[in-house]
């Protein structure tokens, strides 16, 4: 399987020993962090350790007395069997939120031993107290790990050449193939990027063992909302977690509190939202009233929209069935075109840099799906899940803010206009990081 940021991981591998820090690896349970070391430990290295915090309980003291390197070095090599030598091996810290002073820890090896490269992966970083633990500030890098992204799993089901095609930008070649890309999107809204539920559908090809693995990691998910923020905000988490399909089934997908329990306030669920953000299985999205820079600028934090981090485990908790895959195309449909908007979400939180949000005026019934800041400029998105086209609130969204362009995805064909450019939702991506002069 071929992820994207392995070329981040590379480049963090070659930086210089003053500029290399350890990396930290973000995201959700069960989206290829693990995994993802390993394969740079295997490939890139001499020799890979690893230390899984929430397995080896017997590890969780290893930074408690005090921070001496040679002594925690020691220590591994007793626990694994293996020397950690700098230059030569790559250290994997796993879970490390669940080491006392593991976070730490991080900063007296950049500062006394910055030769050593090493990783530290957590799915709860930001969810789990550390009373006695402090950040630092400075001496870590970052990578967010997302599920795999359209891109990704066409090349996970071996279409590589196809993927090659959308990468290219010529919408000739790309339009003649419009047929075979669609039933892969299809595929993809079912299967969604979870790296289990690809590997699964690779090698099984059955639709129903996939849902299996999708409802286990659902599963997961709700034991862990179970095990770790504080008791009175669990069974907000579970409320709202369950609510976020048919809140974006809505035609106003904008989040309602009262959507999730009649009664329901703003001051009751705040906390139980910052929990589901911060463990990387939601996505907030804040509305903003101008398309000027810099969005940040323009926010309205009380306005938001949630959607889920997979568009398969979203299909997943909506309850759809395979047989939708073969209803024409009804799929993009479904639920008022929600999974559709989530499939575009997923695919701009794939493209770094992205500061995403979605725009209505002060005095206006119009919105636009999506607003992004993206390398300087403000891109509007406009997301439909048919061929037939209305433009009524791009042409509210236009006279208001003049953008430079204006991206709009559907099943249509690719047509370039004067100020809207019309992109297949398969090669929505692509056509984002191209320069704006070829789009």
């Amino acid at each position: 399987m071929k992820r994207k940021i392995y070329n981040d991981l590379l480049k963090w591998k070659e930086q210089d020993k003053p500029r290399r820090k350890p990396l930290i690896l973000e995201g959700a349970r069960q989206v290829g962090k693990t995994w993802l070391a390993r394969e740079l430990g295997k490939r890139e290295f001499e020799s890979f350790v690893e230390i899984n915090f929430e397995r080896q309980a017997e590890t969780r003291s290893l930074f408690e007395a005090n921070f001496d390197l040679k002594r925690i070095l020691m220590a591994i090599q007793a626990l694994t069997g293996k020397k950690v030598e700098a230059g030569k091996t790559l250290l994997f810290f796993d879970e490390i939120q669940f080491a006392r002073r593991g976070l730490l820890s991080l900063k007296y090896f950049y500062d006394e031993m910055p030769e050593l490269h090493i990783i530290a992966a957590g799915s709860l970083l930001g969810v789990i107290d550390h009373p006695d633990d402090s950040f630092p500030v400075g001496k870590v890098s970052f990578l967010t790990v997302y599920p795999l992204c359209f891109s990704e799993f066409l090349t996970a089901v071996g279409k590589d050449g196809l993927n090659d095609m959308l990468l290219s930008g010529d919408f000739v070649a790309i339009d003649s193939f419009a047929e075979t890309f669609t039933d892969l999107l299809r595929q993809y809204y079912y299967v969604g990027g979870m790296p289990e539920a690809v590997l699964t559908f690779v090698e099984q090809q059955d639709y129903q063992i996939v849902r299996t693995v999708q409802q286990e990691i659902l599963k997961s998910y709700n034991n862990d909302f179970s095990k770790h923020p504080p008791k009175e905000i669990v069974r907000r988490m579970l409320l709202l977690w369950q609510s976020i399909p048919a809140q974006l089934a809505k035609e106003n997908k904008k989040f309602i509190y009262t959507a999730v329990r009649s009664g329901a306030r703003a001051r009751d669920y705040e906390t139980a939202i910052q929990w589901l953000c911060d463990a990387g299985v939601v996505y907030k999205v804040t509305r903003v009233w101008s398309g000027e820079l810099p969005l940040k600028g323009f926010e309205d934090m009380d306005a938001f929209k949630l959607y889920t981090l997979d568009i398969g485990l979203h299909g997943a908790m909506s309850g759809l069935e395979a047989s939708a895959l073969i209803g024409g195309n009804a799929l993009f449909l479904q639920y008022k075109g929600a999974l559709t908007e989530q499939f575009v979400l997923q695919e701009l939180r794939c493209m770094e840099g992205t500061d995403i949000h979605y725009w209505t005026p002060e005095e206006s019934r119009a919105e636009i799906d999506f607003v992004v800041q993206y390398n300087g400029e403000v891109i509007p998105i406009e997301v439909k899940a048919e061929q037939h086209l209305k433009a009524k609130s791009i042409g509210v969204y236009i006279r208001q803010n003049s953008p430079q362009r204006v991206i709009r995805t559907s099943l249509a064909p690719y047509h370039k206009g004067e100020t809207i450019t019309d992109v297949p939702l398969y090669a929505f991506s692509a056509v984002l990081n191209q320069p704006k002069h070829k789009v």
